[in-house]
């Protein structure tokens, strides 16, 4: 068992895991943070997306141990806790359709907010490129760019 520390969605978390334990597992089963999903477990599907020391990770892939110190957002971390609205993002992706069965929207939406901290007004072969590691089943896409283009043209 090894001690870590870490700050989720801006809090500071210290936690006992097995030091293989994936990222992915603790969020969802010690710190009940239920919005990053299993799809796959092998990395390639990008439901389990976090955002870790500002870069956008695979938590399946992650092992407890490397997360020791790191700063990680959550879906559940973009809005502040006592707030009763969603994120831009999430507004968008509601509004375009952009979520269908769910199991991909957390780790679209972060991967929306990783890209458009990067490229705030990015072109559709770049929405492309960052959400390339995400994988979608239901919507066909489309629904998702657009939703996308529209997070990028608000204001803030």
């Amino acid at each position: 068992m090894s001690e870590i520390q870490l700050t989720v969605n801006g809090q500071p978390t210290a936690l006992t895991a097995p030091p293989m334990k994936r990222l992915l597992d603790v969020l969802r089963e010690d710190l009940r943070l239920t919005g990053a999903k299993e799809g796959c477990g092998e990395g390639e599907c990008g439901s389990c997306a976090v955002i870790m020391n500002g870069e956008l990770v695979n938590s399946c892939l992650v092992p407890i141990l490397q997360a020791e110190g790191a700063e990680i957002t959550t879906i559940e971390g973009l809005t502040p806790a006592d707030s009763d609205k969603l994120h831009p993002i999430q507004q968008c992706f509601l509004e375009h359709g952009g979520a269908q069965c769910g199991i991909c929207t957390p780790g679209m939406i972060l991967a929306t907010h990783h890209l458009l901290a990067k490229h705030p007004h990015p072109t559709l072969p770049e929405i492309q490129e960052g959400l390339a590691g995400n994988l979608c089943r239901c919507t066909g896409y489309m629904r998702i760019f657009e939703a996308v283009q529209q997070a990028a043209a608000k204001p803030g």
